[in-house]
């Protein structure tokens, strides 16, 4: 059986905060190339996530501890769906090749991610183009208030 205790959890959470990129995962798949990917990811408030998409898989996040700004957004940029993780939302999947980002809300906040493998870096061309160039506390501070049909 594989774990992800209270205390693994702390722990990510310290990683994330010492990281540049203001996170930190922990892998239950094994390899890379596992057919699904199965990880929880501590976010700190300041990480920038892109818009991006995964032309291959769905997504399925859930909020393991704090509460996440989930955005999927139309091919230009506006806003077609906003779910708050943790708070009235405990569970949300994300269509293939849709563009999504996601906002950490609380110091210590980790979210679980499943997907389809194997795990491949995004392409630059899977991030949105109208999102590129700014800056995370820019896109975050959007990302906040950001509310259905708003364009980026």
């Amino acid at each position: 059986m594989k774990k992800l205790t209270a205390a693994d959890l702390t722990s990510l959470c310290r990683q994330a905060r010492q990281s540049p990129r203001l996170r930190a995962n922990s892998n239950l798949h094994e390899e890379l190339t596992d057919p699904v990917q199965r990880l929880a990811i501590a976010m700190e408030p300041d990480t920038l996530i892109l818009p991006h998409c995964h032309p291959h898989t769905w997504e399925i996040l859930t909020a393991l501890r704090g509460r996440f700004t989930v955005l999927v957004f139309d091919d230009g940029g506006r806003v077609i769906q906003r779910a708050e993780l943790g708070e009235d939302t405990s569970v949300v999947e994300i269509p293939a090749d849709a563009w999504h980002a996601v906002l950490s809300l609380d110091a210590g906040a980790v979210i679980f991610e499943v997907k389809h493998g194997p795990y491949a870096p995004i392409a630059d061309a899977d991030v949105a183009a109208w999102s590129k160039g700014r800056t995370a506390a820019d896109l975050n501070a959007w990302y906040a208030v950001a509310q259905l049909g708003d364009e980026m």
